[in-house]
């Protein structure tokens, strides 16, 4: 149990401890600080804030299943016009973060905008009394916008799923006149249908832009409002508990999906799932589901947002966005970088160099991806406290506020880069590693020489996934960055926020074109799936 406690086992610990610290933080300012706040939020304002948050999980949840199930089974299992394309363009709309999507619709879809304003020229209505639309900025409009930018995780996991379900089930089920959809692709899929279905619920709780947009008061709101509104960070800390309760559950949830995921064939034969013809109504159905998620997340936002800079040309600042995101690629890239660097310690450490209560604390480190950003916030601020308390730091306000966030960020998405790095690891044989040790290399330069070049492309796309999230990162950057510091999200927000949607199109443009890179790095995972499944 004692053993392997090394210099570098011992760093990794330490570090560990470090990024777990800002949870237990919270959790500390919650219980143990100034509980007053604790009766009047529970007869005031949490009640509200939570059933608000289960009433929008539930909607996103039963959406971003009808969007990813229904598009995974069909590009999966028939053929009809456009299905090559289509595979990779339903992945699209991941790269647009859902409080663009919010930005965007609203311009649209409220009354003054071009729907309601065609309709009324169209039936000739004056005003609202004279007919009925429904609300773009409510529980309804936040359901729709966040399902249509978060199904792409079920679909993901769904798609590779049933590209694994070995074709004899298929054909067995066929044989006694069953439906292969429902009593054998669904059934087998389930555990990834559910562990997609845990990271939507996870991102849909740690939505902050959409729901502020839409004053929509759910619990990641309420810590925003407390903190800033009522200066009170316990009483943030006591709702962020509260908040954990959630994240908890569809941790388990999701734990124990990914547990149950085995499902094998000891059949050598034939197992590529061929997909079926079918007549031309129903290849034209099957476009217009595919094309209908599509259009909502990615298409329709996009090409509002292209109108939005050919109108507004003339006041968009082109050269202070282009600053801002200079600025924000820079501290995207460096925090990737600790990102990645840490990751890569971490994971060799536990799989060659650790114990368990090493790789204990390296689990827990990987938490914090599962926790929304406010909360996060929230930890980290109390926990800076906590050690200006007991150090002095020498370093002035701008560089420590950067030293922060990139801390902040560090915490939130190293889950991230863990995630990839281990991939990696685990078809690297141990004797490798064992054998460069035996020859007198040291631990560093083993890394070096061996691991590092067998895992570059884990390292890689785990760097991108990562700089992606931190350039779309909303919460943890408006509430921890420096005075007078602007990252595309920010800005973005803060001029969508005072609905000036035209001088903040062109920075939104830019974090969608640089999503992008993520989408096409699933892409071929999932096309690496088809091929392996084919040879």
């Amino acid at each position: 149990m004692l053993s392997n406690w090394n210099t570098w086992s011992s760093i990794v610990a330490l570090i560990a401890l470090m990024i777990i610290a800002p949870v237990v933080a919270i959790f500390y300012s919650a219980f143990l600080g100034d509980t007053s706040l604790w009766p009047h939020l529970f007869s005031t304002v949490l009640p509200r804030y939570t059933y608000n948050t289960i009433v929008l999980m539930f909607g996103v949840g039963c959406l971003s299943l009808v969007f990813g199930v229904t598009t995974a089974w069909i590009v999966t299992r028939y053929n009809f016009p456009f299905k090559l394309i289509l595979e990779w363009a339903l992945l699209l709309p991941a790269a647009v973060p859902a409080y663009i999507i919010a930005y965007t619709y609203t311009d649209i879809f409220e009354y003054a905008g071009p729907v309601q304003g065609m309709l009324r020229d169209l039936f000739g209505w004056k005003t609202s009394q004279d007919y009925w639309f429904p609300e773009v900025r409510s529980m309804g409009g936040a359901i729709l916008v966040m399902s249509s930018v978060l199904y792409p995780y079920i679909y993901l996991l769904t798609r590779a799923s049933f590209l694994t379900v070995p074709v004899s089930f298929y054909q067995t089920s066929s044989i006694y006149g069953r439906n292969t959809f429902y009593y054998v692709a669904l059934p087998l899929a389930r555990p990834g249908i559910i562990a997609g279905l845990a990271l939507v619920l996870m991102e849909t709780i740690s939505d902050f832009g959409t729901v502020d947009y839409f004053a929509l008061e759910t619990l990641t709101l309420g810590v925003f409002n407390v903190w800033m509104g009522m200066n009170s960070l316990s009483g943030a800390s006591q709702i962020s508990s509260v908040l954990f309760i959630f994240i908890v559950v569809l941790l388990t949830v999701e734990y124990l999906a990914r547990r149950r995921q085995r499902f094998h064939e000891k059949s050598s034969g034939q197992d590529t799932v061929q997909s079926e013809e079918i007549s031309n109504f129903k290849k034209i159905v099957c476009l217009i589901v595919c094309l209908i998620p599509i259009l909502l997340g990615f298409i329709i936002p996009t090409f509002v947002l292209l109108n939005f800079v050919l109108s507004g040309f003339s006041i968009i600042n082109f050269t202070e966005i282009l600053e801002i995101a200079f600025s924000s690629i820079a501290i995207a890239a460096v925090s990737a970088l600790v990102v990645m660097i840490i990751s890569l310690l971490m994971i060799v450490v536990a799989n060659y160099k650790s114990n368990s209560i090493q790789r204990i604390l390296i689990f827990l480190a990987s938490c914090g991806y599962a926790f929304p950003g406010t909360i996060l916030a929230v930890g980290i601020v109390v926990f800076v406290g906590w050690l200006n308390d007991l150090i002095y730091f020498h370093l002035s306000y701008f560089v420590g506020g950067f030293i922060i966030l990139i801390f902040a960020y560090t915490t939130r998405f190293l889950a991230v880069g863990n995630g990839a790095i281990n991939s990696g690891i685990l078809r690297i044989h141990p004797n490798l590693f064992d054998a460069s040790r035996i020859m007198g290399i040291s631990f560093f330069q083993s890394i070096r020489k061996v691991i590092l070049p067998l895992v570059y492309a884990n390292l890689l796309a785990g760097g991108i996934l990562v700089f992606v999230d931190i350039l779309k990162e909303l919460p943890i950057t408006l509430l921890l960055r420096p005075f007078n510091f602007e990252t595309l999200a920010t800005y973005v927000y803060q001029y969508a926020s005072d609905e000036l949607l035209e001088e903040s199109s062109f920075a939104a443009l830019i974090i969608i074109i640089v999503g992008l890179g993520p989408v096409i790095f699933l892409s071929n995972t999932i096309k690496n799936i088809t091929n392996k499944k084919q040879s």
